[in-house]
């Protein structure tokens, strides 16, 4: 394998990589790629935060999960592939811009599934990337015989359940799919996808690297702190032109900064990579719970560009469901990063009283909408996050 920063080559035998090879990071193409899904969730958060916006977040809220999964698995699934076979020759490169360009295409079509369930351009930009990643693990298995099961065996769970996926987007466009049976059926076909990596590892375990995997989530979880700072900007942005600044503008902005900071903090206290490499079989968990923890900042982003706009417009979102917009999240957030990280570490990183009472708290504060406003009581959200980072902080450096 090249050092990092070394010339590409034009071919590599594609052989798994080294569980334990020392300085492991982020290659310049896995950065890139990620770009890409920063397109993505853009434009998954700004059709969320329009339905929230305008009074039908609930309507919302199945296109957004179903269009972030697949933004998501697309990433996970190339993540974890390049964590043990990524060569960076020519056709691993060539194979991931084929990919990178399906997440674009995915992303062309997520208004068109937010406002009218038409998933046809979302499931031609997923079908392009399943097509690559089957042809990147058909290159692992003929080219490294100890790993060639299991390749072969991912290779043909993808493109089983990409059949499914076409044949669900075939039978709803035809109608013959009950409406009714829209929402169960994309549940069992995502159930589907999230076994074919337990029943592909159990031929023989891929070589995954457990710091390079901790190190990319921690960057997707950085992106889509970036997106939620866009979204509040952005909100900023159009309440300025509307109106002048005022002090509800200032109050909701800088709250959402500190909250985005609180929370971005908690994630970050602890690195997950020693415990990835202690406890391997805990990866499931730890890797498909953070389908939540992703979806719930996606969903803070949209929030906070709902709560920010409601001070330069009439929005028809009332003050409460603004609230809400930015405390489940942010209370999801936290219950979710304690439940996947605490069994991963074996310590316990966030005590379960700080944890249960700041979630309960920051559910609860919303009900003051109507007398407090927006404003105050997303100050109080970001005051009680701020207060449960703090009390998290604190043992874990009487700890170290």
């Amino acid at each position: 394998m090249p050092p990092a920063g070394a010339a590409c080559r034009i071919r590599v035998r594609m052989t798994a990589r080294a569980i334990d090879e020392p300085h492991r990071a982020s290659s310049q193409l896995e950065l890139l790629f990620d770009l890409t899904f920063v397109v993505a969730v853009a434009a998954v958060t700004a059709r969320f935060a329009d339905h929230i916006a305008d009074g039908h977040a609930l309507s919302g809220l199945v296109p957004f999960l179903q269009v972030f999964f697949a933004v998501w698995w697309a990433w996970m699934n190339f993540t974890w592939f390049a964590s043990s076979y990524d060569t960076d020759d020519v056709p691993y490169r060539l194979l991931t811009m084929l990919q990178m360009a399906g997440v674009l295409v995915l992303a062309a079509g997520v208004p068109a599934a937010a406002d009218r369930s038409d998933y046809r351009t979302v499931a031609i930009g997923y079908l392009v990337m399943r097509t690559a990643l089957v042809a990147q693990w058909l290159r692992a298995g003929a080219e490294d015989p100890a790993g060639r099961r299991t390749a072969l065996r991912y290779a043909l769970g993808v493109t089983a359940a990409q059949a499914g996926w076409i044949l669900w987007l075939v039978a709803a466009e035809a109608g013959a799919l009950p409406p009714a049976a829209g929402v169960p059926s994309f549940a069992a076909l995502a159930l589907l996808e999230l076994a074919v990596p337990w029943w592909a590892e159990r031929a023989s375990p891929t070589n995954w690297h457990p710091h390079h995997i901790a190190e990319r989530y921690g960057l997707f979880t950085i992106i889509l702190f970036g997106e939620s700072v866009l979204a509040a900007s952005n909100a900023v942005a159009g309440a300025l032109d509307e109106a002048e600044v005022s002090g509800r503008l200032i109050v909701i902005a800088g709250s959402g900064l500190v909250l985005l900071f609180a929370l971005w903090w908690l994630y970050f206290l602890v690195p997950a990579g020693e415990g990835l490499s202690d406890g391997r079989r805990r990866s499931y968990r730890w890797g498909y719970g953070h389908y939540g923890i992703f979806a719930s900042l996606a969903a803070l982003g949209a929030g906070l560009e709902v709560a920010v706009g409601q001070t330069g417009h009439d929005a028809a979102a009332s003050p409460l469901a603004a609230c809400y917009a930015v405390a489940i999240p942010a209370a999801l957030f936290i219950l979710l990063l304690w439940t996947v990280h605490t069994p991963l570490l074996g310590a316990r990183v966030m005590h379960p009283a700080v944890v249960l009472c700041g979630v309960t708290a920051i559910l609860l504060l919303p009900l003051a909408a109507s007398g407090a406003g927006v404003a105050a009581v997303v100050a109080a959200i970001a005051a009680t996050c701020v207060l449960t980072t703090v009390l998290t902080i604190i043992p874990n450096r009487e700890r170290r």
